[in-house]
């Protein structure tokens, strides 16, 4: 379909399919076998201007939004996710700075950001805080003009690779959930240590740490807006992004539907290839029309929410949802399409069946969102009977 973009956001586009068909197709079973982060494939991304398009263009940006940011993850992902949710965990790590920080944490960090040099990443998830973001531990304690950090995050994306990190901490633990505050913390502060690589089902070519505080003490202007502000940084921080989970989900299942159409074009059984049987062409069907509804919901979020100053946690909500469900069954239709060999590593739809999963999983679960949009409704619907509608 085409959805009219700009002669800029065809270039976003375009220049991201390039980099993915150039330098991620040829090495991302490697990376994946190897477990092996890719600074070079994140070099070219910087160079080519990609780490920047979601931000302003004072601070060194693009001056795109979602929409953009979108375009880039979409194609990224098209060859690996586990190089898209490296590019994208930085734009993670950058929004709380972006939307909340003052002038001075904007100007200090998000050229940097923006131009690749230094990557970000978010850190929220402990071991006993998931889903249930309220119950994180880590403690940011007042100190005069510091703040001293202690605790561990948990399955941090760019864990240990990035530079700057954004850092949910309790500063008053009795006020629950409105106790959370945001906080900037750099790599090579003192007390802040990195645990060990995780091994993963899929995006092996992600890197995800643990984040270690002890005793680190960081400056109080590193406070991000004001304290009580963490778990609201948090929520406006993943309405943003949600929509990027989403166009990842759309990428990897365009992926695996062109791999799946390959091959039924090539393999031959009964004397015929099996692109020609009924059976295969229903399934493609179907995964292709699965792909189109959710790249336009997902481009429909993008442009809502670059658009429209509201509250957008439902329709962003429902972007991550339905393209992470579209790409968890498109990559197992691909992997049966495949039949036995898709099965083997040396075949590209095993990996992405395993990279799948993560997507409905990662920045709130499916079922999470399913609360999030349900509460919405019900707002909504609130709203609506008491204006008599």
């Amino acid at each position: 379909m085409d959805y009219f973009l700009t002669e800029e956001q065809q270039m976003i586009r375009d220049l991201a399919r390039k980099i993915a068909v150039e330098k991620v197709v040829p090495v991302r079973a490697e990376l994946d076998e190897k477990e092996e982060f890719s600074w070079e494939i994140m070099k070219v991304c910087a160079d080519a201007g990609l780490f920047g398009v979601y931000l302003p263009e004072e601070y060194g940006g693009f001056g795109g939004g979602v929409f953009e940011n979108c375009l880039a993850v979409e194609q990224l992902s098209w060859a690996c996710i586990g190089i898209s949710v490296s590019y994208a965990g930085s734009g993670l790590g950058a929004y709380p700075i972006l939307m909340h920080g003052n002038d001075e944490q904007k100007r200090r960090y998000l050229p940097d950001i923006g131009t690749g040099k230094r990557l970000a990443a978010f850190g929220l998830t402990e071991a006993n805080a998931g889903s249930d973001a309220g119950a994180i531990q880590t403690t940011a304690t007042r100190d005069g003009d510091s703040y001293t950090l202690n605790g561990t995050k948990q399955w941090i994306t760019n864990g240990g690779e990035a530079e700057i990190y954004s850092i949910i901490a309790m500063t008053d633990r009795s006020r629950g959930a409105r106790g959370a505050s945001a906080f900037i913390v750099e790599k090579g502060t003192p007390g802040f240590e990195f645990g060990k690589k995780e091994k993963k089902l899929g995006i092996r070519a992600s890197a995800t740490r643990e984040l270690i505080f002890e005793d680190c003490r960081i400056p109080r202007e590193n406070l991000i807006d004001r304290e009580g502000m963490g778990f609201i940084i948090t929520m406006k921080t993943f309405d943003k992004t949600r929509p990027g989970i989403g166009a990842q989900g759309v990428g990897l299942a365009q992926g695996a539907l062109d791999a799946a159409i390959q091959y039924a074009r090539e393999r031959v059984q009964f004397e015929r290839k099996i692109i020609s049987f009924q059976a295969i062409q229903h399934m493609l069907a179907d995964m292709a029309t699965q792909i189109e509804a959710a790249r336009a919901l997902v481009y429909s979020v993008a442009r809502f929410m670059d658009s429209n100053p509201r509250d957008f946690s439902k329709v962003s909500g429902m972007a991550k949802l339905f393209a992470s469900d579209v790409a968890m069954k498109v990559t197992i239709d691909a992997v049966q399409i495949f039949g036995g060999y898709g099965y083997m590593r040396e075949y590209p739809v095993e990996k992405m069946m395993r990279d799948a999963k993560i997507l409905q999983i990662y920045e709130g679960t499916n079922q999470i969102q399913r609360n999030i949009i349900g509460q919405e409704i019900i707002k909504e619907s609130a709203g609506r009977r008491k204006a008599g509608t």
